[in-house]
């Protein structure tokens, strides 16, 4: 049975590093893109920074959606 609590927190632990690589992931995909779009219309940094909070913001509020969705869960689980 300890066996199977230990694959469990190893579980919930990638689960939430996943949720951090994807913040960060969106981030830095989303300043490229500023970057981009900056060196096209040549509005250094106009677009890099739109990018940079934009993507922070995205991801922010997709890892707080799923997290609260998990919560919820939870409570209808019965807190399992």
């Amino acid at each position: 049975m300890a066996e199977e609590n230990r694959e469990q927190e190893l579980g919930r632990g990638y689960k939430y590093f996943a949720m951090g690589l994807r913040f960060a992931g969106g981030i830095v995909v989303f300043m490229f893109a500023g970057l981009f779009l900056d060196r096209k219309l040549g509005t250094i940094p106009l677009f890099l920074l739109i990018g940079t909070i934009g993507g922070a913001v995205l991801g922010f509020l997709s890892i707080y959606r799923e997290l609260t969705a998990e919560e919820k869960a939870g409570r209808k689980d019965g807190g399992r």
